[in-house]
């Protein structure tokens, strides 16, 4: 029998990671792919990204309505109990043999809760990490729990999983899919990323991609240094959009207001994930706090300089320069980045998570992995002097 496996995406970020899995697990006669759709996707506001996975040829089989159009604590924490709602209504009548989620976003939370009531598997991916600056971790943590196989994209996450008395027999180094694209995609040159996004790439660009700090109060006040520090930047600046999380729309008003006073800088709501890493490759270095600063830009040679609080803690290859929430250290390591001795010490270092082989292994796991009641029966190991990376 196929084993009916649900995915559920709720960003454009972990769409691109979760991709090739999407297309291995379609193309697979053993598995029946019941895509699941949430949250930013179905927003206007942050770009209706739903159009760009029909572009790409998958059926959805439910778009779970939960995001509201807030830009607070209480609005992110009420689009979980709607995402509950929805998803215990979608995961009842699919009774799917297992539930794969990636990553960390809050409302990841809904989906991993109604599968718990539902004596549904789960399957995570990226658990083990560190982002101490948001809420993120606590989510990851909270995701790892819950689940019953894991895909570890570092080996030091796959330790700290098992540290957190998971059974070492469901806990696999995968490396992160969100690097399978950089081997299975031929990305754009700099022509085609030029006509496509009517931008000029003659001279060095920077990738701005910053998203609100959700452990702080204020969860855009880090921004304002990083916005001083631009003030400065003479290079062409690129801005991406920010998660859907409180703050992101003042951060969004905020870049368009500053790319009005610039002549050469642009601000976009969606960037497909073979567009952004292209984009990725022909820029001079990436600003900000996401995790494609920490991830993707050591396979592509980039500089990146992650500010602040949001990624504290996270493994990263020395392409990644830590800055500050200050304007005078941002500076610094800008320029670091940016020198040519610095980017040229960073091409070809092995990138901790992984060679672009991870949808291969989720597949093999997934296909040969016991499911029913052992899956389910966990027996939390005691691990004692186990590596915290």
């Amino acid at each position: 029998m196929k084993r009916k496996i649900v995915v559920v995406t709720s960003s454009r970020a972990e769409y691109g990671h979760l991709y090739w899995i999407l297309k291995d697990l379609a193309a697979d006669p053993l598995f029946d792919l019941k895509l699941l759709v949430m949250g930013a996707h179905l927003s206007p506001e942050f770009g209706n990204t739903i159009n760009e996975i029909r572009r790409d040829g998958f059926e959805i089989e439910a778009e779970i309505e939960c995001l509201l159009s807030s830009d607070s604590d209480v609005g992110m924490a009420k689009t979980i109990g709607l995402a509950t709602l929805g998803f215990a209504d979608a995961l009842a009548r699919i009774r799917p043999d297992l539930l794969l989620l990636i990553a960390d976003r809050y409302e990841m939370l809904a989906p991993a809760s109604v599968a718990v009531a539902l004596r549904i598997p789960i399957a995570h991916i990226e658990g083990g990490e560190v982002s101490q600056g948001a809420i993120d971790d606590a989510v990851r943590n909270a995701l790892t729990k819950l689940s019953h196989i894991h895909f570890a994209c570092t080996e030091k996450a796959r330790e700290r999983i098992i540290s957190m008395g998971e059974e070492p027999w469901r806990v696999h180094f995968t490396g992160t899919p969100a690097l399978d694209a950089l081997r299975r995609r031929a990305l754009l040159t700099k022509e085609e990323l030029q006509k496509k996004l009517n931008l000029d790439l003659s001279s060095s660009a920077a990738v701005i991609a910053y998203h609100p700090v959700t452990l702080l109060d204020v969860t855009t006040e880090e921004f304002d240094q990083l916005l001083a520090t631009l003030k400065v930047v003479t290079n062409q600046l690129v801005f991406t959009y920010p998660n859907a999380d409180a703050g992101s729309r003042l951060l969004i008003r905020r870049s368009h207001e500053f790319a009005t006073t610039r002549g050469n800088a642009r601000v976009f709501v969606n960037l497909d994930h073979v567009t952004f890493l292209s984009l990725l490759q022909q820029s001079a270095v990436m600003v900000g706090n996401s995790s494609s600063g920490i991830m993707e830009s050591t396979s592509l040679g980039l500089p990146a300089v992650n500010i602040g609080l949001r990624q504290q803690g996270r493994e990263h290859a020395a392409n990644v320069l830590d800055a500050h929430a200050d304007s005078h250290d941002i500076a610094a390591k800008i320029r670091t980045a940016l020198s040519s001795g610095f980017r040229d010490s960073v091409k070809n270092l092995p990138n901790p998570y992984g060679d672009g082989y991870a949808s291969e292994r989720m597949l093999k796991i997934l296909r040969e992995v016991q499911l029913g009641q052992k899956l389910l029966m966990k027996y939390p190991t005691e691990v004692h002097g186990a590596s915290h990376g």
